[in-house]
């Protein structure tokens, strides 16, 4: 099947990883016909990370904008290792020191958005987690430039928090520099929280009288594993999953998300990513059953 000419701003999550860091990010999105893509400035499970220096961040810039992509539709997610909604004083201020860092490396790549989980309420309310991770933000805000934080919204898994609209807007509601902070909308989350994203006038509405359309700056574009309110968390290939891809390819269709970077994050199929034939059926509007062995 041919793909017809992208309508989307439409992405996935690729490496970035030696030796060609984010100009190998770049090529690899290419590969998908994306003209969006997300990466971790290093591994997300440590704080290890190279020198911007080698990173080829210009020739990976040049590369993108050659082939006529915007830098802003480069997301940086952040490492999962940081809680800054932490009840421990000690561990919120190194996930702020470490965080504060990971935006200045967003900030030097060209990325407008960095994506955050909002955090966990271990050992703590979710109100004080809640107030704890204000405060953080407040203080990574207030050390950097630019770059706009997208929380992301949780399914609810455990002690999540974030997992609801209502919870989101209390959090931004307390930011100082609104201009700074956003929110990441991810459909697998989202539909395991308990929207029905086949409801789209109600969960607009929803969105409309709690975060508002206008703070929603990335999607995260996922099919689920997992039933409608499961608070499950388990991403499934677009099409292969309880959402359904019919259901999916509408809300891609919305006014509301259009000029959003859509970014999939979905398994890999036999080892091999998924994304170029995902990104293909989405931009020709049909689902063709590409991973016949993903079916129940």
């Amino acid at each position: 099947m041919v793909m017809n000419e992208n309508k989307y701003l439409l992405g996935s999550h690729v490496a970035m990883k030696a030796p060609e860091y984010l100009l190998g990010s770049v090529k690899e999105a290419l590969s998908y016909h994306a003209n969006a893509f997300m990466i971790y400035t290093g591994p997300p499970q440590n704080t290890l990370r190279k020198n911007l220096e080698e990173l080829k961040i210009i020739s990976a810039q040049e590369l993108w904008k050659e082939k006529g992509r915007a830098l802003d539709n480069i997301i940086v997610h952040a490492p999962y290792i940081i809680n800054l909604a932490s009840a421990d004083a000690a561990k919120r201020q190194f996930g702020v020191d470490f965080f504060i860092k990971e935006v200045e490396r967003t900030a030097a790549i060209g990325a407008k958005y960095i994506v955050l989980h909002p955090g966990s309420a271990i050992n703590t309310t979710p109100d004080l987690a809640i107030k704890n991770l204000i405060q953080s933000l407040n203080q990574v805000i207030s050390n950097t430039k630019d770059v706009v934080i997208c929380l992301e919204t949780m399914a609810g898994k455990g002690n999540e928090i974030g997992k609801n609209f209502d919870q989101l807007q209390a959090i931004i509601a307390k930011i100082t520099n609104k201009k700074r902070i956003g929110v990441c909308l991810d459909t697998c989350h989202v539909h395991d929280a308990g929207y029905d994203l086949a409801k789209t006038e109600q969960l607009f509405k929803e969105i409309k009288k709690t975060i508002g359309l206008e703070q929603i700056k990335v999607i995260h574009f996922n099919d689920s594993l997992s039933e409608i309110n499961s608070h499950k968390d388990r991403h499934a290939n677009i099409g292969y999953g309880k959402i359904g891809f019919n259901v999916l390819l509408n809300l891609l269709n919305c006014k509301q998300f259009a000029n959003l970077p859509v970014i999939l994050e979905t398994p890999y199929v036999d080892d091999q990513p998924p994304y170029a034939q995902e990104i293909m059926m989405l931009n020709n509007q049909t689902f063709h059953d590409p991973f016949p062995s993903k079916k129940s």
